[in-house]
């Protein structure tokens, strides 16, 4: 955003001479890929040079901008966003640009990696503020705020796509027809309340193919959370009315329903039906679960049923910010956030780029209560109100039961930060112990750890799994399907080794030849010993980059956990570190996470073959049929299951279809 960052409206000029645009200031500490300065303090005569071509680009792109609202782009030489700006006058914007020395360091810097400048006109500001946050969110330009764990949050989802409608825990976008309960923080939370919800009301949740299939009550209805419609248990009519019930459940309008299933119980029990009785008791309790786990005392905050609370709290050039989540007067869970920005914005600065990102692909609430004003507050709240067609309130309340939800907030986001800089803390030390061990010249700024997998060469996939400063970086982690390394008598690892090294390097090397990104590894560590270390260095050598530090984990002469040998290039008898050593708790956590992350990718490619090998031989069976017949069955084995009328009664398969598909399976030899 910037707001937060952008050095002030100065007076519009067409700045003809670019040398007006140039200038000098002092040097703060040096972070990778910054412009050193001169022993003197000054910037270096490279530095201004490259600061002189920055404003040069800006200054010829300045002639031509309009005085309109708009947004603009930095790019650099690769033609990847630097920075991404909104401005109510582009003109005016763009200018202050030139004026060098008085820019922050940070700015000084992107305007030397400047190459060239884009620029989208809209009509208000409030499109341009909209186009931004989708922009930063897509791009991911270095110099913006960026909002870096954007997960999905997961609804409870009560479809309206059949008779008997299906409750399930639902991510992603809302297409399928039905009621949106959320959204919760976890997918724990959603998981506990579903189980609540099965319990209380005894609603399905398999899938529609599933229930289509079945013949007798699942376990399900055995344990008490379903009533088992799919066998007419229990009728449409009755069916409709828990469901009913649940909606008003999961949307506060639950007053009288325990005191309802209460009576119900005891005339139950009245009645001596003490199975039915005990039917409502369990009911009973998974409500109050629900109740005591998620209701918040509503005293003086009517009018919050729908609402956020977002809080920011700023230590050691970091900020923690939490997010907490009221829904039908319900606390729905509260997740949180270390966006990454500059260290010396404020707490207002961040929240200001923060909250217009993290709406951008979010349901807005009524009303948000924040624990700092927003800079353009304003226009912030026009533009979510746009996006979400009706008014949105930012509330920073200073007293009362409002105060006291923020001052939580703001605990908690104390709280999460003391155990990020633990973490951090207790990580950095790790990476200068390993870099002690194994001799590196400076401890990883990112560790790639590579694995493959496969059972005697089938579905072969390799992995890569990334770590740093601040723990497993998720986001980087990536998987290859093994597409040459194959051989008939079994799997090759090092020929498996050898391809995902050279396809994930090659790639690297097209895509930053200069090698001055920061998706260049600190040290490469392979999970095997001397043959597969010698794979990869020859794989690295081929390409080049011979440069990088390579080290191998595997078992020791026992094969016993805890004597893991490390290999290193330069040695020929293999390191063995103290069994207690924080160090190799370190190398093991990061071998298992690539063992783990290897394992998962290749079962979940084996099943995928698997269905492949039992649809796509059908003849006449295409992407769309696929799809058709495993939505209406829910698995191939059902498909390979059902009889001539099932199939012909599915959508889009017609009988001479039906046919070939129930000769395919039904077919001896």
């Amino acid at each position: 955003m910037t707001r937060e960052s952008d050095p002030g409206d100065g007076p519009a000029s067409d700045l003809d001479q670019s040398a007006r645009c140039q200038g000098t200031g002092e040097r703060g500490p040096l972070a990778q890929g910054e412009i050193a300065p001169s022993a003197h303090g000054e910037i270096a005569p490279s530095a201004q040079g490259e600061i002189a071509r920055g404003t040069t680009v800006i200054a010829t792109t300045l002639k031509t901008l309009p005085g309109s609202p708009g947004v603009y782009r930095m790019l650099d030489r690769r033609g990847e966003a630097l920075y991404v700006g909104k401005a109510n006058n582009l003109k005016k914007r763009v200018s202050s640009y030139c004026h060098v020395d008085r820019l922050p360091h940070r700015l000084q810097r992107m305007v030397a990696a400047t190459v060239s400048l884009e620029v989208v006109t809209t009509h208000t500001e409030t499109e341009a503020l909209l186009l931004e946050s989708n922009l930063i969110k897509r791009l991911k330009p270095r110099y913006n705020v960026l909002l870096r764990d954007d997960k999905s949050f997961p609804y409870i989802l009560i479809a309206d796509d059949h008779e008997f409608p299906q409750i399930v825990k639902h991510r992603g976008a809302r297409a399928r027809p039905g009621t949106y309960f959320g959204p919760f923080a976890s997918a724990g939370a959603v998981n506990r309340t579903v189980t609540a919800l099965e319990k209380g009301f005894l609603l399905r949740s398999c899938g529609d193919g599933v229930f289509s299939i079945r013949t007798r009550p699942c376990l399900m209805y055995q344990i008490k959370r379903c009533s088992a419609p799919c066998v007419a248990r229990i009728g449409a009519a009755d069916y409709g009315e828990l469901v009913r019930q649940a909606r008003d459940f999961l949307t506060g309008r639950s007053h009288g329903m325990q005191r309802d299933l209460a009576e119900s119980m005891q005339e139950a029990s009245d009645r001596r039906d003490f199975e039915s009785a005990a039917v409502y008791r369990d009911r009973i309790r998974a409500l109050t679960q629900v109740q005591s786990r998620q209701d918040i005392n509503l005293e003086g905050l009517e009018g919050l049923d729908d609402a956020d609370v977002v809080a920011a709290h700023q230590q050691a050039g970091e900020t923690s910010i939490q997010v907490f989540f009221f829904r039908a007067g319900r606390n729905y869970g509260n997740r949180a956030y270390f966006p990454r920005h500059d260290k010396a914005l404020s707490p207002e600065e961040v929240l200001s780029a923060f909250v217009p990102q993290f709406y951008e692909n979010k349901p807005v609430p009524k009303t948000i209560l924040l624990s700092h004003a927003l800079n353009g507050q304003a226009l912030i709240a026009e533009a979510l109100s746009i996006r979400a067609e009706r008014a949105i309130k930012f509330l920073k309340p200073a007293r009362g039961p409002k105060r006291k939800l923020v001052e939580h907030a703001l605990s908690n986001a104390r709280d999460a930060m003391a155990r990020r800089l633990a973490e951090s803390s207790a990580q950095r030390e790790l990476l200068e112990g390993l870099a002690d061990r194994l001799g590196l010249d400076s401890p990883p700024g990112r560790i790639e750890v590579y694995d493959n997998s496969h059972i005697s060469g089938t579905d072969p996939y390799g992995a890569m799994i990334v770590a740093g400063p601040e723990g497993f970086m998720k986001n980087a982690y990536r998987k290859y399907r093994i597409k040459h390394a194959l051989n008939p008598d079994g799997g090759d690892d090092y020929a498996m080794m050898r391809e995902v090294l050279t396809r994930r390097f090659s790639r690297a090397l097209k895509e930053d030849p200069g090698r001055e990104g920061e998706q260049w590894p600190g040290l490469l560590l392979i999970d095997g010993g001397k043959g597969q270390l010698s794979t990869v260095r020859e794989a690295l050598a081929d390409l080049g980059l011979s440069d990088i530090p390579v080290a191998g984990i595997a078992k020791g002469p026992e094969r016993n956990a805890g004597r893991e040998q490390i290999f290193l290039a330069e040695s020929d008898q293999p390191l063995l570190l103290e069994p207690r050593d924080p160090v190799l708790y370190f190398l093991q956590r990061l071998r298992d996470e690539a063992h783990r992350f290897v394992i998962g990718s290749h079962r979940t490619g084996r099943a995928k073959s698997r269905l492949r090998s039992a649809l796509d031989g059908v003849p006449g069976i295409g992407a769309k049929r696929k799809k058709a017949l495993l939505h209406r069955f829910g698995s191939a084995q059902a498909v390979a299951r059902a009889g001539l009328a099932d199939l012909e009664s599915v959508e889009g398969i017609n009988k001479v279809v039906a046919k070939k598909v129930y000769d395919y399976f039904h077919t001896d030899g």
